[in-house]
């Protein structure tokens, strides 16, 4: 399959989207749908493992349908089928992988299992850098989500080096927690981002841990935990929309402190091992917050590295990435059997590598 022209569908459950898509090796999205169950989940404040699994069962076959549709094809024009094979909620997971293997199936098309984070990790070279082009291997990568807070090396598909991770809470989800805290809703990042536009940042004194130590590694409790006891000092009653908006600045500007800390050693490890070549990438759903985008792009000019990062709408779960690592996985190793069986957890790399400490 290497070098061929293909055609791809990509399906998408691992949390709370039910998505599917269909990409060509051309890079071109001929479709891309993305159905969110942002109503079912608000309720609780988070994402409810049974609900998400229960609705994806309920509305994959017209998602899949649909995408067809806008993609101007029929099953017997693709070339394979991608699925999130892990991590992600269990019960999810099964839904999308049982579904690819049944179209995978029926219609004899090669059946890729794809990570979700590798899928995140790749999508640059779907959408391409500043000048369009595909980014080549390899690149340093920021990949930040709900779940998620690691730099890696990206040497090639399939071929990832770790060298720096969060020691407790992922960085979306001290955002999250942070906007359940001041009762700003589900999802909870993007709300913090709005309410952080009008705020003093300087107003509230936050830790930044992990700030101008060694290493690559990560750390927010220590951050969350001061925000909720910051919450505890304010005057009691329903929090006024100055102290709600300074907090919001004031939280996302030290993680913004700490990212950017923590990437500028990333960035010095990583010239050591590719001192001619490589880029700065930041992916997952975090990496959509604009002024975490505005500080790498700062950060990477100071380094004088190129930066890139996906459009946003490509930055939170879909299925054009998964669809796009699917071609990149069939090319590189060909595809998987039809007894893979979903994986809740599934590190992306093979290792550590040996960063400073």
């Amino acid at each position: 399959m290497n070098g061929l022209s293909m055609i791809v569908l990509g399906i998408e459950t691992s949390c709370d989207e039910t998505a599917a898509a269909v990409v060509n090796s051309e890079r071109d999205i001929l479709s891309n749908v993305v159905l969110s169950q942002i109503k079912e989940h608000s309720p609780y404040g988070g994402v409810v493992p049974e609900i998400a699994a229960r609705a994806h069962v309920e509305v994959i076959d017209k998602v899949i349908a649909r995408a067809m549709s806008e993609a101007g094809l029929n099953f017997d024009d693709l070339d394979g089928v991608a699925v999130t094979g892990g991590p992600g909620l269990i019960g999810g997971v099964i839904v999308g992988v049982m579904t690819a293997k049944a179209i995978a199936l029926s219609r004899s098309l090669p059946f890729a299992a794809v990570n979700h984070l590798e899928a995140h990790a790749l999508t640059v070279r779907l959408s391409g850098g500043r000048d369009g082009r595909s980014v080549k291997f390899p690149y340093l990568l920021l990949l930040v989500s709900g779940g998620h807070c690691q730099l890696l090396i990206v040497k090639d598909v399939g071929c990832y080096s770790l060298i720096g991770t969060t020691l407790d809470d992922a960085l979306g989800e001290a955002f999250d927690k942070t906007a359940k805290m001041l009762g700003l809703g589900y999802p909870g990042g993007p709300q913090v981002e709005q309410w952080a536009l009008d705020g003093d940042a300087d107003r509230f004194v936050l830790p930044r841990p992990m700030f101008g130590r060694e290493g690559c590694d990560f750390s927010f409790s220590g951050l969350k935990t001061k925000v909720r006891q910051t919450i505890q000092n304010l005057p009691a009653g329903e929090i006024c929309k100055t102290d709600l908006a300074d907090l919001c600045a004031s939280f996302q500007r030290a993680a913004g402190d700490v990212v950017e800390d923590r990437c500028a050693n990333a960035i010095r490890f990583f010239r050591e091992e590719y001192p001619f070549s490589g880029d700065l990438v930041a992916a997952g759903g975090v990496a959509a917050n604009k002024n975490l985008r505005s500080r790498l792009t700062g950060l990477a000019e100071n380094f004088n590295i190129p930066f890139h990062a996906p459009p946003v709408y490509l930055c939170t779960d879909n299925a054009a990435m998964v669809a796009w690592a699917g071609i990149e996985q069939l090319r590189h190793r060909g595809p998987d059997a039809l007894d893979f069986k979903p994986r809740p957890r599934w590190p992306l790399g093979s290792g550590m590598a040996q960063a400073p400490n």
